[in-house]
């Protein structure tokens, strides 16, 4: 059954419906989660923080690992953020602290959006002249070619006028529309967003930042405590393919398949939460030894058993046991055979 949301098109069926009941049920019973688990989420909102400042910045072309960004945000010198990549990170890790400790203060406005954006683009030098602003120049989504010719994917917004009427319009209607499901008014926003793309750059980034502030300000507060932004990066072609079909039919297009990647992907980082809860909870019957060694591996992914018994001073034999009986247990991962073999948290 295809109905009409704001200006869009969406099929409303079974298929939707059970995406929305499958977060809603965990929702209704993370309040007793959140209680019983307060040290546990501690540890994993700084792990999730991590990961998403890392995953959101690397969509849009930096080449910084999660250790990288781990190490710059513990060891951060504002004087000395020359390079795009670390003065990306660091506003986007300001930006984002901004959104867990204030949401609820945070209104969905024209100024909020842009106070946001200049928090983001805070330290990017090229980005002095129009952070904070509406874009002043067509800002067209482009594809790089091998002959490196550019070809425009999507045509955004244009500047000026259109823009602001577009932005004011989508704001009205996200504050006003009463009637549609919560879940459904986020989704729809961050997609309109980064379709009219208002800002010259960091739409991208702004559009993931914005998913998860009216997540929390409509009560899924357990988002904080995982990254939507990895789950997002790891499926980046499904990400854009989806974004640029359903864009491609603008305006009044129908945004089904964009509902559907969007309700999944928070369906599947509820499931890693609960996981990574569970395995907490083994974690606590660990012996001193398989702590120190899972600790040891989440903080140097891709480590060696080589590597852990001489940082760890234990005996190689002991870490070649434990380590089958930490994978065993669902809390690392193996990668690799033989000389290469590394392992990872799960």
């Amino acid at each position: 059954m295809e109905n009409k949301v704001y200006t869009f098109k969406l099929n409303i069926d079974w298929k939707l419906i059970s995406l929305i009941c499958q977060i809603d049920r965990f929702d209704a019973s993370w309040t007793s989660i959140e209680k019983k688990e307060g040290q546990s989420l501690k540890q994993l909102k700084t792990i999730a923080t991590v990961k998403s400042v890392g995953a959101s910045t690397r969509i849009e072309g930096s080449k910084l690992s999660n250790e990288e960004v781990e190490v710059l945000l513990k060891e951060v010198d504002i004087t000395k953020i020359v390079d795009r990549d670390s003065q990306e990170v660091v506003g986007y890790f300001e930006t984002l602290d901004i959104i867990s400790e204030s949401f609820e203060d945070i209104s969905i406005t024209e100024s909020s959006l842009k106070s946001l954006h200049n928090t983001l683009l805070k330290y990017s030098k090229k980005d002095e002249w129009h952070k904070g602003d509406y874009k002043q120049h067509s800002n067209a989504v482009e594809a790089k070619l091998p002959d490196g010719t550019r070809q425009i994917i999507f045509q955004t917004t244009e500047a000026g006028f259109p823009t602001e009427d577009a932005m004011r319009s989508l704001i009205d209607w996200y504050s006003n529309d009463n009637e549609t499901h919560p879940l459904v008014k986020c989704a729809l926003f961050t997609y309109d967003f980064v379709s009219i793309h208002p800002f010259q750059d960091g739409n991208g980034r702004l559009s993931r930042l914005l998913s998860t502030l009216l997540l929390m300000k409509n009560g899924y507060k357990w988002v904080e405590y995982v990254s939507f932004e990895h789950e997002i990066e790891s499926r980046k072609a499904e990400y854009y393919r989806i974004l640029r079909s359903c864009q491609a039919q603008r305006p009044y297009e129908n945004v089904t398949d964009w509902i559907c990647f969007f309700f999944d992907a928070l369906g599947n980082i509820q499931r890693q939460l609960m996981e990574k809860l569970e395995s907490k909870g083994v974690e606590t019957r660990l012996s001193p030894r398989e702590k120190s060694i899972l600790t040891f591996i989440e903080n140097n992914a891709g480590c060696k058993s080589g590597e852990i018994a001489k940082k760890l001073a234990i005996p190689s034999p002991t870490v070649k046991r434990i380590l089958p009986e930490l994978i065993k247990q669902n809390l690392i991962e193996k990668y690799g055979t033989g000389p290469g073999t590394n392992y990872s948290m799960k």
